[in-house]
């Protein structure tokens, strides 16, 4: 800024010494210009005049020999704040370098009036000797040849030219002058240099740099300058000139923006900043406001991009944000917006009526004179051919008509941002809050809450609601309790009954908090059953609304779109009546109830069970009130098969609910006669919609009632209705049932069930068939039968489950023929068992020869098993193996115990499956290290279930040994006992 100086005459003196460059200081005016030592150089100026080289080395050699003089020259002999007013001129030395250069400069531009080398090093001369020392500025990095104005402006800004030092604009007003009229001549020789023109408006950013010549001559400089440099210089120039016009403010500022905003509107909203700066003395948050709201209806139309990245709604954000800071600046009030909404409807029915008019009556052309319309709203095009903007005072700055908030907010804001609706109402009513209008705003919140769709902008309405609330009672209490002095009685007597008023008001508020968010979740979706439940409980003992709110669900809901449990709304609202209300108090009304699930049951619900439990909670409440053979009725008429079903309603498909039945058929049993309840039975069987679980209670009805022929007459119907899986339980009660009721006196019959139960079943179910029925032959039969029974059941059974089988076999066969006869048995197991169960099977075969005293045959078997054990994963079976030739053999065959060993060693290394075989011995031993079972039934089955897992042992491919090879026909069929005693096995044993 410029220094503060005082009229005194110290000041007149230090004025006194000026001008100094103007008029040009010549020899004849200055003598001390020219010494006797430039003689020399001012003779050959005068011989070479059109020498350039020589003018520029005289120049610089002068500028050389003043540097050096100046800084020889002792301390100045004015005061420091003369000094500081005088700046770079503040010594005798630098006034009269400034006259040397100013001669030397003018009289070279006399021969060169068109350099610009020369004039620049003039002007850059004179300016240092007025505007001080340049501070030299550091940069990082190449400059972008066209930026855009906003990230131009902020780059321009930190290149701005600053000064050390400068003359003061009073005391060197004359030098000031001088300096801009040396800087017009040179604009006047050479007009189309932008680096002239910028060098000249530098000056014009100088804390010293006089009002007259930084205001109105600037402002006039920069037009100059736009008007003089093509258009394709004008934005360097611009870039100046809004930062000029930045740092004037006020006026001037709004001037020059308005003219650039007309070319460029790019940096809109940073002229809306400056507007509404705190450091504006004069704000035009109305020009601001009109000016954002512009921005974001072009922004939303796809028309403007914002350089900030910022989105159409947050523009609409820093327009609400204006509307909230200076509402009474920028809107209308109360009056004025209940007369301009009646307008807006007024024109928007016009426009709805003419849109809705049919051709025929709309004025066709004229040739008489008359206008001529043309459907569709008028369109402006502009000198290139383009559609041109209609005109809107709302957005036009220059217009000084206030805005309409609300019907702004509603059209450009909630009708478009409809997930934002909690800010925008928010914003409404702090705008009416601002303005006074208190009545207004709480009109507003209401709306906003009974509008709004999701719980966040409920939520965010109803804060700010009781917020406002709690603000205003606060201040009517603090007002109350600092009266004015002013004020009378009355009026303290209404601040008190509004106080009043207020604070039930909010009381309410608080109370209806569950309401109101009920309401948003049922305005989000009216279909949500569970939230018309909510409601119902909401209201809690108030039957009156309770009645309502059942009323208007059922009227509001769609039931094709219904959450689930639609039909539970009938049900609930049913015995509501039948309960004499909420509480119970009042008279229980059956007749109502009826009437509701009446209405109930003509629903076409979604699910046709849910139809079907309307139809079972009438019948229901028909059994609590004693009304049976009303109850019987309302299920025969659920139940009522219609001839010829023409739509897919849930009453059309009703007749095959499973759940109506069941419903129905246990009503009978319950009400009905034997009779009656076997003909809803056959009924349900006939629609061929019965479960195993009806098959299952209808059999055991009659067995109950002493009809067990029909009972089993259910069950072999069922079989023949379901397949197995299913049936297989059938067969399992039909066939323990049938037993029970004959025993062994009919035992054919039982034969042929069981046959026929074998018939079909899967190898995977038939195992419990089959040892219930060689159990039954066991029992009421033939034990050869059983037997028979038993060698089927070994050749059909799945794989996982031969073994147990072959178990129960050798038992079986053991308990009633004795141990050699199981010998045949374990021959045919071994045949058919897989690998890893035949190791197994040759360990209890061994052992029942070792206990007949066959030790030839025990060590056969051994040998014949020892190629599905590897030494590593089954050691048990070579310890036993071990044990065996200890106590009943001799050297060689434990040599030949060892060398088979060795060889099996050797051929498993040579298996791929060698890894997998270990992964099964840990999961076996792990299993080993359990409590072992009881009997041999529960070992046999905990081998089959160890067996399932995976491969406990792996087959030999291909032997090494050939006494190995020969080893299981030795066992089996070579080495026979002489003693052993023949059965045949056609014989009757």
């Amino acid at each position: 800024m410029p220094v503060a100086v005082s009229t005194s005459p110290a000041l007149e003196d230090l004025s006194s010494q000026f001008p100094l460059t103007f008029p040009v200081p010549t020899p004849t005016t200055h003598p001390d210009l020219v010494s006797t030592k430039d003689l020399h150089r001012e003779e050959d100026l005068l011989r070479n005049p059109d020498s350039f080289r020589l003018w520029w080395t005289t120049i610089q050699n002068t500028k050389e020999v003043s540097a050096a003089l100046q800084k020889l020259e002792g301390p100045s002999d004015l005061s420091p704040d003369a000094a500081a007013l005088l700046g770079p001129l503040s010594s005798t030395e630098a006034r009269r370098a400034l006259q040397r250069l100013t001669y030397l400069y003018e009289a070279a531009l006399v021969q060169f009036p068109t350099s610009f080398k020369l004039w620049k090093s003039y002007l850059q001369t004179r300016m240092s000797f007025v505007l001080g020392r340049l501070v030299p500025k550091k940069r990082a990095g190449g400059r972008k040849k066209f930026p855009e104005m906003r990230d131009a402006l902020e780059e321009e800004k930190e290149d701005l030219e600053q000064w050390e030092g400068g003359l003061d604009g009073v005391v060197g007003w004359e030098e000031w002058k001088s300096l801009v009229a040396t800087f017009e001549r040179a604009l006047m020789w050479l007009p189309r240099l932008p680096r002239l023109w910028l060098l000249y408006l530098s000056i014009f950013n100088h804390p010293f740099c006089p009002p007259i010549i930084s205001h109105t001559h600037a402002r006039r400089t920069y037009d100059r300058a736009l008007r003089t440099l093509p258009p394709s210089l004008h934005h360097r120039i611009w870039v100046r000139y809004l930062l000029w016009a930045e740092s004037r403010g006020g006026v001037t500022t709004v001037a020059v923006y308005r003219r650039y905003l007309t070319v460029d509107p790019s940096i809109t909203e940073r002229y809306t900043t400056l507007l509404l700066s705190p450091e504006n003395p004069s704000p035009r948050p109305l020009e601001a406001a009109k000016l954002l709201l512009s921005l974001a209806r072009k922004a939303a139309q796809g028309k403007y991009t914002s350089p900030e990245g910022k989105s159409p709604y947050q523009l609409l954000c820093d327009w609400l944000e204006v509307v909230e800071q200076h509402a009474d600046e920028v809107g209308m009030d109360v009056d004025d917006t209940v007369v301009s909404n009646a307008a807006i409807a007024k024109a928007d029915g016009e426009a709805q009526t003419a849109a809705s008019k049919p051709q025929a009556e709309i004025e066709s052309a004229s040739t008489k004179g008359r206008l001529i319309r043309f459907a569709g709203p008028p369109v402006a095009l502009g000198l290139d051919g383009k559609e041109l903007p209609l005109y809107d005072e709302d957005e036009d700055p220059l217009s000084p008509r206030k805005l309409n908030i609300e019907n702004i907010i509603l059209k450009d804001g909630l009708e478009v941002y409809k997930d934002q609706a909690g800010r925008l109402w928010t914003g409404l009513a702090t705008y009416w809050i601002k303005r006074g209008e208190f009545d207004r705003a709480k009109d507003t919140f209401e709306k906003g809450l009974a509008s709004v769709l999701t719980i966040r902008d409920f939520t965010q309405i109803f804060d700010a609601y009781a917020e406002f609330s709690e603000s205003l009672i606060s201040a009517m209490m603090e007002s109350l309790a600092n009266p004015d002095e002013d004020e009378d009685e009355e009026d303290v007597k209404e601040t008190e009954q509004e106080l009043d008023a207020r604070m039930k008001e909010f009381e309410e508020l608080m109370d209806r908090r569950p309401f109101l968010v009920n309401d948003v979740l049922l305005r989000r979706n009216p279909n949500d059953v569970q939230e018309w439940e909510k409601r119902v409980a909401l209201w809690g003992e108030n039957d009156e609304k309770v009645a309502e709110t059942y009323t208007e669900a059922l009227s509001t809901v769609n039931p094709r779109r219904a959450t689930a449990n639609f039909h539970r709304l009938y049900i609930n609202f049913a015995k509501f009546y039948e309960e004499g209300g909420t509480a119970g108090e009042a008279e229980p009304d059956l007749d109502s109830a009826r009437k509701i699930l009446e209405k109930g049951t003509k629903v076409n619900f979604k699910n046709v069970d849910d139809l079907a439990e309307v139809w079972c909670e009438w019948a229901e409440m028909e059994i609590r009130h004693d009304g049976y053979d009303e109850a019987i009725r309302v299920m025969q008429r659920a139940a009522f098969v219609p001839k010829n079903p023409k739509t897919l309603s849930a009453q059309t498909r009703l007749f095959k609910s499973l759940k109506l039945w069941s419903f129905y058929v246990d009503l009978e049993e319950s009400l009905g006669t034997v009779e009656s309840t076997k003909t809803v039975y056959d009924k349900i069987l006939e629609l061929r919609i019965a479960n195993a679980q009806i098959i299952v209670n209808y059999a055991s009805f009659l067995e109950e009632n002493k009809y067990y022929e029909e009972s089993f007459k259910v069950y072999e119907r069922g079989v023949e209705l379901f397949t197995f899986p299913v049936s297989f339980e059938l067969w399992n009660i039909y066939l323990a049932k049938f037993i029970k009721r004959y025993g062994g006196t009919k035992v054919e019959r039982t034969r042929d069930l069981f046959e026929q139960a074998l018939d079909k079943c899967p190898e995977k179910s038939c195992k419990p068939i089959f040892l219930m029925y060689a159990t039954y032959e066991e029992e009421y039969g033939l034990a050869k039968r059983a037997m028979a029974i038993y060698d089927r059941a070994t050749q059909v059974v799945a794989d996982e489950d031969k073994f147990a089988l072959f178990t129960v076999y050798i038992a079986k066969a053991t308990e009633n023929y004795g141990l050699p006869a199981t010998r045949p048995i374990y021959e045919r197991a071994l045949e058919i068992l897989p690998d890893r169960q035949t190791a197994e099977m040759c360990l209890r075969f061994a052992s029942m020869e070792r206990k007949l005293g066959e030790i030839d045959r025990a060590r056969a078997i051994y040998a014949h098993a020892s190629q599905f054990c590897d030494p590593r994963v089954n050691p048990n079976f070579w310890q036993e193996w071990h044990n065996f030739e200890i106590e009943t053999g001799s050297e060689d065959t434990f040599r030949e115990m060892l060398r088979i060993k060795r060889s099996v060693q050797a051929q498993f290394n040579t298996e791929a499956s060698y890894l997998a075989a270990q992964m099964a011995s840990k999961e076996g031993s792990m299993e080993a290290e359990e409590e072992a079972p009881a009997d041999a039934m529960a070992a046999a089955e905990r081998q089959a279930a160890g067996g399932a897992k995976g491969p406990a042992f792996v087959a030999a491919k291909q032997s090494v040994n050939v006494r190995l090879e020969e080893a299981p026909t030795v066992a089996v069929a070579a080495q026979k006992n002489e003693d052993e005693i023949q059965i045949s096995d056609e014989e009757d044993l």
